[in-house]
Order: structure tokens, then C-alpha cells, then sequence
């Protein structure tokens, strides 16, 4: 696996992400057990442009190495960055739009008061806000809706509101935690073509997924995890082995468990 930076006529090129020798740690509420190890040595690097797939079953440390990144959750060791920044300096996550797996909003307001409501918190100009309301809701194909009251959208507009929260700074890395969970393949089919589009705008795009088919039409690249430590990075078609036809397959022999060929008490 090369995670080294490249280098474009003499100068770094700065990733947009990287996690070097990572490790994160919880402490038991139990007296004298030792602290559960969420992430072990884990080495990262994304690069600007990329759409990367962040994969691994339920427990192998996806969540917590993405709240790593958004300064929810300490690093017990290594470095965490953003744009070549330490994640620890606010600074670091200026440029960064988040989705999480569950959304909760307000559902009362309208789609357009709600983005309204975070394009101040993030300082948009007021001369600004309207058009970049307008266009983001346009791009995530809620134009029509944007006066609608929230509580009478469906989960797959619901999810699309969303990703128009998420895109209302104008991000240059939008970080996603399960954008297509729980949605019907209509759904999903336009989550994806918004995360296509984000792609020819230029924009860095990493999420966690377990809908694996969506990752491997869409993802640059992958990342898997399991127990914490990455077993394995490559584009999707290059972590199959022959005879294998999809990333679902390579997935589940990446993450199997060992078989227990003994017998109890041998």
C-alpha cells in the first residue's frame, strides 16, 4: 500500500487527509479492565478530487476515526490532519461539510429556512445566502420542495436535505457517515449522482458505507477496515482476486473471521 504524497513538478502536493500511526482508545467503565483499542496504528492519506470509500463491518472503527476527524473524539496516539492542519486546530475544519448517519433537524422549518439557519451560523454573507441556497438545493433536486415543511418529506428527501446542509459552506471535503442507509434504490440511485457531481466539481468526497455496490460504482478508492487496523487499500476492482465479481465478495473474505477448526476440550 503507497500512501506516500506525490509530488507534482518539485512541490508537495498536501493531502486533504491523513492519519499517521492513529490510535484510539476507550476507557472501561468496568474497575481494572483495560481500555477497548477502537483504532490500532491506522495509516491514511486522501488525496483532492478523490471519491474514497471508507469500509469495514459494524465495530471496526470506521465512527470513531471519523470523529477523530471533526474533533468529537481525541486521538490517544499518532496525527490526524485536514488539509495538511492538525484536526485539533478549529481551523482544520473550516472547509469540511458533514452528513451523519442520522440526521435530526428541526421539522418544523422549510428546507430553505433551515439551510438559511447553518448559512449563518457559517458566516455566509447575506448577499450570498439566497443563491447559495438556491444552489444546493437545486443540486440535491429539492428546488421544487425547498418551501415544504421538513416532516412531510420522504427518508430519501429527508437524506437530501442533508447533504444540502452539508454543502451550504461550500466544502472542499464532504464527510459522510452512511449517506444511503436505509433508503430505496431510487434514493440511493440519487444520493450517487449527487456524489458524481460533487466529483466533476472538484470536490473531496469520503464516506462510510455498507451499501458496497454503491461504493464500488462511485469510489476512486477504498479503505477497509477490521478490529481497527486496515486490512487493505486499493481501487474497488483491484481488491478483487480472480474469480471473485464484486467488492461485496472481496469484502466479506477481507473481513471474515478465521475458521475454528478444533474441537472443545482437543
Amino acid at each position: 500500500m503507497n500512501t506516500s504524497v506525490p509530488v507534482i513538478s518539485g512541490k508537495q502536493v498536501v493531502p486533504i487527509l491523513e492519519l499517521h500511526g492513529l490510535r484510539v482508545e476507550y476507557p472501561s467503565r468496568e474497575f481494572r479492565r483495560q481500555a477497548q483499542v477502537a483504532i490500532e496504528s491506522l495509516d491514511l492519506t486522501v488525496q483532492r478530487g478523490e471519491v474514497f470509500g471508507f469500509l469495514g463491518p459494524n465495530g471496526a472503527g470506521k465512527t470513531s476515526a471519523i470523529k477523530v476527524l471533526l474533533g468529537f473524539t481525541p486521538a490517544t496516539a499518532g496525527t490526524a490532519r485536514l488539509f495538511g492542519v492538525d484536526v485539533r486546530q478549529p481551523i482544520a475544519r473550516q472547509h469540511i461539510g458533514y452528513l451523519p448517519e442520522q440526521t435530526w433537524y428541526y421539522k418544523f422549518l422549510t428546507a430553505e429556512e433551515l439551510l438559511r439557519f447553518y448559512a449563518r451560523i457559517f458566516g455566509i454573507p447575506r448577499g450570498e445566502r439566497e443563491e447559495r441556497i438556491g444552489y444546493v438545493l437545486s443540486l440535491v433536486g429539492l428546488g421544487a420542495a425547498r418551501k415544504r415543511l421538513i416532516r412531510t418529506y420522504s427518508k430519501g428527501m429527508q437524506q437530501r436535505v442533508g447533504l444540502a446542509q452539508a454543502l451550504i459552506n461550500d466544502p472542499d471535503l464532504l464527510i459522510l457517515d452512511e449517506p444511503t442507509s436505509g433508503l430505496d434504490p431510487l434514493a440511493r440511485m440519487q444520493v450517487r449522482q449527487i456524489i458524481q457531481t460533487l466529483r466533476q466539481n472538484g470536490k473531496t468526497v469520503f464516506f462510510s458505507s455498507h451499501e458496497l455496490g454503491e461504493v464500488e460504482s462511485v469510489c476512486d478508492r477504498v479503505a477497509v477496515l477490521k478490529q481497527g487496523r486496515l486490512v487493505a487499500l486499493d481501487a474497488p476492482a483491484n481488491l478483487r482476486e480472480p474469480g471473485e465479481t464484486s467488492l461485496e465478495q472481496a469484502f466479506l473474505r477481507l473481513t471474515a473471521e478465521p475458521a475454528d477448526n478444533g474441537e472443545a476440550g482437543a
